[in-house]
Protein backbone atom coordinates (compact mmCIF):
# COMPACT_ATOMS: atom_id res chain seq x y z
CA UNK A 1 0.00 0.00 0.00
CA UNK A 2 1.20 3.35 -0.61
CA UNK A 3 0.66 6.15 1.59
CA UNK A 4 -0.06 8.23 -1.35
CA UNK A 5 -3.05 5.83 -1.49
CA UNK A 6 -3.25 5.68 2.90
CA UNK A 7 -2.89 9.35 2.40
CA UNK A 8 -6.14 10.25 0.56
CA UNK A 9 -8.16 7.63 3.26
CA UNK A 10 -6.46 8.54 6.60
CA UNK A 11 -7.63 12.66 5.23
CA UNK A 12 -11.30 11.46 6.49
CA UNK A 13 -10.04 11.33 10.03
CA UNK A 14 -9.39 15.34 10.03
CA UNK A 15 -13.36 15.30 10.46
CA UNK A 16 -13.27 14.35 13.68
CA UNK A 17 -11.00 17.09 14.87
CA UNK A 18 -13.65 18.84 17.04
CA UNK A 19 -13.81 14.88 18.63
CA UNK A 20 -10.02 15.14 19.37
CA UNK A 21 -10.38 18.26 21.07
CA UNK A 22 -12.95 17.23 23.60
CA UNK A 23 -11.28 14.03 24.45
CA UNK A 24 -8.18 15.42 24.46
CA UNK A 25 -9.82 17.74 27.30
CA UNK A 26 -10.76 14.78 28.86
CA UNK A 27 -7.07 13.72 29.11
CA UNK A 28 -7.65 10.65 27.00
CA UNK A 29 -4.93 11.52 24.24
CA UNK A 30 -3.41 13.75 26.65
CA UNK A 31 0.55 14.80 24.66
CA UNK A 32 3.98 13.75 26.95
CA UNK A 33 5.09 17.08 26.74
CA UNK A 34 3.93 20.26 25.08
CA UNK A 35 5.24 20.54 21.56
CA UNK A 36 7.30 24.20 20.47
CA UNK A 37 5.09 24.21 17.74
CA UNK A 38 8.45 24.56 15.14
CA UNK A 39 8.00 21.67 12.57
CA UNK A 40 11.10 19.51 11.56
CA UNK A 41 11.82 17.57 9.01
CA UNK A 42 12.87 13.53 8.90
CA UNK A 43 14.10 11.44 6.16
CA UNK A 44 15.35 8.07 5.82
CA UNK A 45 16.00 6.02 2.50
CA UNK A 46 14.74 2.82 4.33
CA UNK A 47 12.61 2.14 7.48
CA UNK A 48 11.85 -1.27 8.98
CA UNK A 49 9.15 -1.47 12.12
CA UNK A 50 8.50 -4.65 13.84
CA UNK A 51 4.91 -3.80 15.46
CA UNK A 52 3.01 -0.83 14.13
CA UNK A 53 0.55 1.02 14.85
CA UNK A 54 -1.20 4.62 13.29
CA UNK A 55 -4.14 7.30 14.82
CA UNK A 56 -5.13 10.46 15.30
CA UNK A 57 -4.53 12.69 17.85
CA UNK A 58 -3.86 16.63 18.98
CA UNK A 59 -0.45 18.25 20.23
CA UNK A 60 -0.72 21.09 22.23
CA UNK A 61 1.64 23.85 22.92
CA UNK A 62 2.14 25.99 25.74
CA UNK A 63 -0.14 29.09 26.23
CA UNK A 64 0.39 31.70 24.53
CA UNK A 65 3.03 30.03 22.27
CA UNK A 66 4.45 32.56 20.06
CA UNK A 67 4.90 29.42 17.54
CA UNK A 68 1.05 29.16 17.61
CA UNK A 69 0.23 31.42 14.68
CA UNK A 70 -3.50 30.80 13.71
CA UNK A 71 -3.71 26.92 15.13
CA UNK A 72 -4.68 28.04 18.53
CA UNK A 73 -1.93 26.32 19.91
CA UNK A 74 -3.42 23.08 18.87
CA UNK A 75 -1.86 20.76 16.10
CA UNK A 76 -3.75 17.45 14.42
CA UNK A 77 -1.26 15.22 13.95
CA UNK A 78 -0.55 11.35 12.36
CA UNK A 79 0.71 9.59 15.23
CA UNK A 80 3.17 6.24 14.24
CA UNK A 81 4.02 4.24 16.67
CA UNK A 82 6.13 1.29 16.19
CA UNK A 83 7.75 -1.52 18.77
CA UNK A 84 11.10 -1.26 17.33
CA UNK A 85 12.46 0.33 14.18
CA UNK A 86 15.51 0.36 11.98
CA UNK A 87 15.96 3.60 9.95
CA UNK A 88 19.04 3.89 7.18
CA UNK A 89 20.66 7.18 6.43
CA UNK A 90 18.84 9.34 8.80
CA UNK A 91 18.40 12.73 8.10
CA UNK A 92 16.68 15.37 10.48
CA UNK A 93 16.42 19.30 10.13
CA UNK A 94 14.52 21.91 11.50
CA UNK A 95 14.73 25.53 10.61
CA UNK A 96 16.16 28.57 12.46
CA UNK A 97 15.47 31.14 10.17
CA UNK A 98 17.94 31.29 7.49
CA UNK A 99 19.78 28.34 9.13
CA UNK A 100 18.62 25.00 9.64
CA UNK A 101 20.19 22.78 12.65
CA UNK A 102 20.79 19.32 11.19
CA UNK A 103 21.24 15.84 12.22
CA UNK A 104 22.26 12.97 10.29
CA UNK A 105 23.28 9.11 11.57
CA UNK A 106 23.08 6.15 10.29
CA UNK A 107 24.83 5.86 7.61
CA UNK A 108 27.02 3.21 7.47
CA UNK A 109 26.67 -0.44 7.91
CA UNK A 110 24.70 -0.20 11.16
CA UNK A 111 21.63 1.45 10.46
CA UNK A 112 19.59 4.31 13.67
CA UNK A 113 17.46 1.70 15.86
CA UNK A 114 14.79 2.57 18.04
CA UNK A 115 12.47 1.05 20.60
CA UNK A 116 8.40 2.58 21.20
CA UNK A 117 9.11 4.72 18.97
CA UNK A 118 6.22 7.53 18.68
CA UNK A 119 6.36 9.73 16.01
CA UNK A 120 3.20 13.17 15.70
CA UNK A 121 3.39 13.82 11.88
CA UNK A 122 1.45 15.90 10.22
CA UNK A 123 2.82 14.95 6.44
CA UNK A 124 4.27 11.41 5.55
CA UNK A 125 5.41 10.46 2.07
CA UNK A 126 7.01 6.80 1.41
CA UNK A 127 6.46 3.86 -1.01
CA UNK A 128 4.88 1.39 1.83
CA UNK A 129 4.86 -2.35 2.79
CA UNK A 130 2.74 -3.40 5.44
CA UNK A 131 2.20 -7.07 6.41
CA UNK A 132 -0.42 -8.48 8.08
CA UNK A 133 -2.64 -4.45 8.62
CA UNK A 134 -5.94 -3.77 10.16
CA UNK A 135 -7.27 -0.62 9.05
CA UNK A 136 -10.42 0.70 10.70
CA UNK A 137 -9.53 -0.47 14.04
CA UNK A 138 -10.43 1.48 17.46
CA UNK A 139 -7.18 2.98 18.19
CA UNK A 140 -7.95 1.57 21.67
CA UNK A 141 -7.76 -1.25 21.57
CA UNK A 142 -4.00 -1.64 19.96
CA UNK A 143 -1.97 -3.86 20.78
CA UNK A 144 1.58 -3.70 18.41
CA UNK A 145 3.71 -1.32 20.52
CA UNK A 146 5.16 -1.83 24.18
CA UNK A 147 5.16 1.56 26.03
CA UNK A 148 8.64 0.90 27.39
CA UNK A 149 9.02 3.97 28.98
CA UNK A 150 5.33 3.43 31.16
CA UNK A 151 4.07 0.03 30.81
CA UNK A 152 1.22 -1.25 28.98
CA UNK A 153 0.93 -0.74 25.18
CA UNK A 154 0.69 2.44 23.03
CA UNK A 155 -3.31 3.51 22.17
CA UNK A 156 -4.73 5.97 21.01
CA UNK A 157 -8.27 7.27 22.35
CA UNK A 158 -11.70 5.58 22.50
CA UNK A 159 -13.70 5.39 18.85
CA UNK A 160 -10.32 6.84 17.21
CA UNK A 161 -9.93 5.90 13.81
CA UNK A 162 -6.67 3.66 13.10
CA UNK A 163 -4.41 0.67 11.39
CA UNK A 164 -2.02 -1.60 13.00
CA UNK A 165 0.17 -4.03 11.47
CA UNK A 166 2.88 -7.11 12.49
CA UNK A 167 5.69 -5.37 10.09
CA UNK A 168 6.27 -2.08 8.30
CA UNK A 169 8.37 -1.10 5.81
CA UNK A 170 8.72 2.02 3.64
CA UNK A 171 11.42 3.38 1.22
CA UNK A 172 12.58 7.16 0.90
CA UNK A 173 10.64 8.39 4.10
CA UNK A 174 9.99 11.56 4.25
CA UNK A 175 7.72 13.50 7.49
CA UNK A 176 6.76 16.77 8.76
CA UNK A 177 6.86 15.94 12.39
CA UNK A 178 5.90 18.21 15.81
CA UNK A 179 7.19 15.34 18.16
CA UNK A 180 9.14 12.66 18.70
CA UNK A 181 9.36 10.15 21.77
CA UNK A 182 11.36 6.50 22.34
CA UNK A 183 12.06 4.24 25.26
CA UNK A 184 15.84 3.81 23.53
CA UNK A 185 17.18 5.61 20.59
CA UNK A 186 20.40 4.23 19.40
CA UNK A 187 22.11 6.81 16.76
CA UNK A 188 25.11 5.49 14.96
CA UNK A 189 27.45 8.14 13.29
CA UNK A 190 25.64 11.00 14.75
CA UNK A 191 26.45 14.06 13.21
CA UNK A 192 24.77 17.47 14.36
CA UNK A 193 25.64 20.90 12.93
CA UNK A 194 24.14 24.10 11.22
CA UNK A 195 23.97 24.35 7.45
CA UNK A 196 22.53 26.64 4.84
CA UNK A 197 20.21 23.94 3.52
CA UNK A 198 17.58 21.33 5.30
CA UNK A 199 16.91 17.32 4.68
Amino acid sequence: MRWKRFGGMFALTTALTAGLVALTAQGVLAANFSISGMPFTVTATHLHGDGFEQFAALDTMIEDSPNAGDTGGQVVVIVSAIDKAKLTKLCQSVSLGGMFLKITAGDGATPVSADSLVVDSDLIAGDTDFKNIDIGQDASTFDKVNDRRNGGKVKGGEGVFGQQADTVDIDNLRQNNYATTAAKFTLPHLRMTFTGDGC
